[in-house]
């Protein structure tokens, strides 16, 4: 079976919510932008490569996209409204189905709880708040090329960022 390799990424740590106007707008921290590069060194690192990197429009994740390509990871980069918190998984279901391709990596920045019920869906079929993604946590699930996806992705990687800095 032919596949695809899709990678889940939280945005990094941001500003407290609530000190800003409009959440939106909220951006990483120092501290944020400081893990955030150093996870994405370490992944470059492991040789992982993006053939696009699709993020959710709000500052934060953008800013996490742009150090994932800043540090080699991938160079096309793409804003997509349905990665913003209560995104839309089969509005990127029906965008996908135009995208697949064997041998190619795609990363989804976005945030939480977005993610992990996509990766539940996509692995499971269903959610049931089992799998929790840290900031500037990344998964890592294998995407077959024909089917329907959700229910059908395998699992091979989640990592908080603490084990990729360590």
């Amino acid at each position: 079976m032919s596949t695809f390799n899709l990678y889940l990424i939280r945005h990094g740590l941001a500003g407290q919510h609530g000190d800003y106007e409009d959440d939106r707008q909220r951006p990483l921290t120092d501290e944020g932008k400081r893990k955030t590069r150093q996870v994405a060194k370490r992944m470059h690192e492991l040789e992982i490569q993006f053939d696009l990197i699709l993020t959710s429009p709000l500052v934060r994740a953008r800013q996490t996209a742009e150090i994932l390509k800043e540090a080699g990871l991938g160079k096309p980069l793409e804003e997509a409204a349905y990665l913003a918190p209560g995104g839309d998984v089969q509005t990127w279901l029906d965008w996908l189905e135009g995208w697949k391709n064997a041998d190619k990596s795609l990363a989804l920045v976005g945030h939480e709880p977005t993610l992990s019920t996509w990766a539940e869906l996509l692995i499971w079929g269903k959610t049931g708040d089992k799998i929790v993604l840290k900031k500037a946590g990344a998964i890592g699930l294998t995407v077959p090329l024909s089917g329907k996806a959700i229910a059908n992705c395998q699992l091979f990687w989640l990592t908080p960022p603490k084990f990729v800095l360590s």
